[in-house]
């Protein structure tokens, strides 16, 4: 079962978009952005908090590594959607203890309540805010009682603008970062930890990105 489509007419021109630069990168994007020192800090986080085999939904699962990858060796019971075809394949065949579907995040089910974490790192810039503003507090209402958010995003105040990132133009949505501390807390999450950094891509022409990285718990 999925989101009626109706509710969204031109998504699936849209999602094919957003597939389209990490289907051209495929295992690259794990090359430049795998080792993240503050995304693998977000994942000890969870790491140190899940209680056993809990239930992880990463979105924008990307080839599985890290996340999928750390997350399954230690047990937990992950689940990875991205809306690229390679990149699923990738992380099929990276991650076999994980499962991974090609999916948009706003085409997934309700499912409230079911999931003690889910993590989505840089995985909604390509949604206008609309959508991105419901799909956060969607995932806050998928959460159980207890249940840990790790997140990160670029922050930048920007709406369907076009952007040339490794090679591949795109287009970009995000918002300044006090943002969306605040939007998670309206979705009902309490923030425990909110940081901003500079990563600096191991890429051709790339430039310094800004990134922000929040943890937030469901009361």
């Amino acid at each position: 079962m999925t989101v009626e489509s109706t509710a969204f007419p031109d998504l699936p021109a849209r999602s094919a978009e957003a597939a389209r630069p990490f289907d051209a990168l495929g295992r690259t994007y794990e090359d430049i952005y795998g080792r993240i020192p503050e995304r693998l800090a977000a994942i000890d986080w969870l790491l140190a908090r899940l209680p056993e085999r809990a239930r992880v939904m990463d979105v924008g699962s990307g080839t599985g590594r890290p996340t999928a990858h750390l997350l399954a060796a230690a047990g937990h019971v992950v689940t990875g959607y991205d809306v690229s075809k390679t990149m699923v394949e990738l992380a099929r065949a990276q991650v076999p203890r994980a499962r991974f579907e090609l999916a948009d995040v706003r085409t997934l089910p309700e499912t409230p309540g079911q999931w003690d974490a889910i993590t989505t790192f840089f995985t909604l810039l390509q949604m206008p805010r609309a959508e991105l503003d419901a799909t956060l507090a969607r995932i806050a209402g998928w959460l159980a009682p207890g249940g840990l958010f790790a997140f990160a995003t670029v922050p930048l105040d920007a709406e369907d603008a076009q952007i040339q990132w490794t090679g591949q133009t795109l287009r970009c949505t995000s918002y300044p970062a006090r943002t969306y501390g605040r939007l998670l807390r309206a979705a009902g999450l309490d923030i425990v930890h909110e940081h901003l950094s500079v990563f600096h891509p191991d890429f051709p022409g790339a430039h310094p990105e800004e990134h922000l990285f929040i943890h937030a718990r469901k009361p």
